[in-house]
């Protein structure tokens, strides 16, 4: 008889969706060097180029049917980077250092405070990889990494626009890399954008209103960005409080 044999399974990597994230991986390493060199506000470019990569990615890998296991770790381990590591030390150059002229507690609170944000983004790629397959694709568990890296970069791009070097703004932004370090980890739910589809029609006035968006972005880019992040931000525990307040006024009414 006649011994069937087993197809040989191709060895390499899908180029294209892995060549996005390369770019991404790029972009995270051009804003750390960036923030070191103290060019904050390339910095921060670097950061939002770096999301734009991110997304593509992921799509780019769908719609042409080229995922993979390897693309998916290297895709986690760029998001570390891009926006864990980087968002990170940009903000302890540009303001968490700083505090250590108020003295030596506070000059410990700068760097823990950059670790803990550094660390829940691990903890949150971690969490989000172990759950990919299970959790609920409309909502996101936790404030995305790369919305929470948006939210330190534009506001060190809105500083740096106004002429200031962070120091005026060191214990606001040690609040605000605190707070979405926590966020990240938190249970609150944030919608993900994931069922919007560009492949179908939609309405009319859907296009007005992003024609509205992006004119109302080009007068201050990185203050309009800081403020839609701290909406998106906000969104998770507020929409988190609507539930559960649905859910106590369905329980008083009963069945």
């Amino acid at each position: 008889m006649a011994v069937e044999q087993q197809p040989k399974r191709r060895r390499g990597i899908y180029l294209l969706p892995n060549l996005f994230t390369t770019a991404g991986l790029f972009f995270g390493f051009f804003a750390i060097i960036s923030g070191i060199n103290g060019e904050f506000h390339l910095a921060a470019i670097g950061i939002f180029v770096a999301m734009v990569m991110d997304g593509l990615d992921g799509r780019v890998a769908r719609l042409t049917n080229t995922q993979s296991d390897f693309g998916v770790q290297f895709d986690s381990l760029s998001d570390m980077v891009c926006f864990g590591l980087a968002p990170a030390l940009i903000m302890y150059q540009w303001a968490l250092g700083d505090l250590a002229g108020l003295g030596t507690i506070w000059s410990k609170l700068g760097w823990i405070g950059a670790f803990t944000y550094a660390a829940c983004a691990a903890l949150r790629l971690a969490r989000f990889n172990t759950q990919a397959g299970v959790a609920e694709k409309r909502y996101f568990q936790g404030l995305p990494s790369p919305a929470a890296a948006a939210g330190l970069a534009s506001m060190v791009w809105f500083g740096t626009s106004l002429g200031f070097d962070g120091s005026a703004a060191k214990v606001f932004a040690l609040m605000i890399t605190v707070g979405a370090g926590l966020l990240m980890v938190s249970n609150f739910r944030y919608y993900s954008f994931k069922e919007v589809d560009f492949r179908y029609r939609v309405p009319f006035i859907f296009l007005v209103a992003l024609v509205v968006v992006i004119a109302f972005a080009s007068v201050h880019p990185p203050l309009v960005l800081f403020i839609g992040f701290l909406v998106y931000a906000l969104s998770g525990p507020g929409m988190t409080l609507v539930q559960r307040r649905r859910q106590r006024v369905g329980a008083r009414r009963g069945p």
